[in-house]
């Protein structure tokens, strides 16, 4: 006897007050932004001038997944916003994630569209269908007919296909495309090394002021966590269990998104166990499942090729774990061997190369060149960022889907 509508859901959360608290989109109220003072007073001193009318400074933020780079470069923006206008000074800021709109004229559509008011300005951005340079047009009157300055935040800048937006940005004044407004750019990367890759005429236009955010120690990270810690019902949280996964977020990688999503996945273990409290015990399980949430995302639309790679680097650091890295060579051995058992025709080691910097790339293998003396010459080594078991369970899951 199946059950009816009414009894298949439940109407009383026992565990959750307010959820949205624990998403990591969300975007927390002033006082809830924890270890992160001096960070944010550099920002606000970068982009001061911009409340008087003037030209803030050019930014880029660095530093790991998880350390506040966003969130701070968010909150500097609305925060100068709102001081901005007070002052009689009109500003406004964009936001673009350059992960998906990677191309210049997606990134300057998404800019566009975000900053137009289509009843005062009388201008369409239409999601496509315009040349790349009818964009920039509407955008620098858009621009010039409503504000006197704006932010830019480019998150995950290296994503880019190229520097060609963050030229046209970065000297939209000088180049006389806007007659008032005044444009400050921030870009956030991950990657320390990104400057290195850039045009040189960029790198001085844009990187007037630099910021390194570090990760977060378990201190921090136990401040942020309670600060959310009203996303539970009243005495849901047992003590331990805050501590606990502050310790394991610090020890591993100093990343509070990782961290928060930890306290969530424990509070719906307990639900899902029928369980009145969120104990200790739920955040081992909980750090196992966003681990592999994560890195189930991370490959999400690869090719078996690229898994393949993954899959024995995986099996190498599983098999032999007091080795730290592991040749191009080595892997490339285990790979034929995956592929024969798996009926597949083997790329070529070049080809694998590539697969392997592409993995770098999102951070889920770091490579090192290390020197083999005059008789070997120099060679890179390649290992695993991810837990070996995790990838294993993960890629195991994906091929069989």
């Amino acid at each position: 006897m199946s059950s009816s509508g009414d009894d298949l859901f439940t109407r009383d959360d026992p565990i959750f007050e307010n959820k949205e608290l624990l998403e990591i989109n969300h975007l927390p109220e002033e006082g809830r932004i924890v270890g992160r003072d001096d960070e944010i007073a550099d920002l606000a001193n970068a982009v001061n001038p911009a409340i008087f009318g003037q030209s803030p400074s050019n930014l880029l933020i660095y530093g790991k997944t998880g350390t506040g780079k966003s969130l701070c470069a968010k909150h500097i923006s609305e925060r100068l916003v709102r001081v901005s206008t007070e002052e009689g000074v009109t500003a406004e800021f964009a936001y673009v994630d350059c992960a998906q709109d990677s191309t210049e004229t997606q990134a300057v559509q998404t800019i566009a569209h975000s900053l137009n008011d289509p009843d005062r300005t009388q201008i369409k951005i239409p999601d496509k269908g315009l040349s790349t340079s009818t964009y920039y047009k509407r955008l620098w009157t858009v621009l010039d007919s409503q504000y006197e300055v704006v932010l830019i935040i480019l998150d995950e800048v290296d994503k880019l296909d190229d520097d060609d937006i963050l030229m046209q940005l970065s000297r939209a004044g000088e180049a006389g495309k806007l007659e008032s407004c005044k444009i400050g750019v921030i870009g956030i990367s991950n990657k320390i090394k990104y400057k290195d890759r850039m045009d040189e005429r960029v790198k001085s236009s844009l990187c007037e002021r630099e910021f390194v955010f570090p990760p977060y120690d378990a201190n921090q990270l136990r401040d942020i966590m309670q600060a959310r810690s009203d996303a539970f019902k009243d005495g849901v949280l047992e003590p331990s269990v805050i501590p606990r996964a502050a310790a394991l977020a610090a020890r591993e990688h100093g990343d509070a998104r990782k961290a928060i999503d930890i306290l969530r996945y424990a509070g719906e273990i307990a639900q899902s166990n029928g369980s009145e409290t969120v104990r200790e015990e739920f955040v081992v399980q909980a750090r196992e499942r966003a681990e592999t949430d994560r890195f189930r995302e991370l490959i999400r639309g690869s090719t078996p090729h690229s898994r393949y790679v993954l899959q024995a680097l995986a099996v190498l650091s599983l098999n032999t774990p007091d080795e730290d890295g592991f040749r191009t060579t080595r892997i490339f051995d285990v790979y034929e061997e995956i592929c024969r058992q798996e009926g597949s025709d083997t790329l070529s080691l070049r080809r694998v190369r590539d697969l392997l910097k592409e993995h770098a790339f999102l951070d889920i293998i770091e490579q090192s060149r290390q020197s083999g003396g005059s008789a070997e010459g120099s060679y890179t080594e390649h290992q695993l960022l991810e837990d070996p078991d995790v990838v294993r369970k993960v890629l195991v899951e994906t091929d069989d889907a």
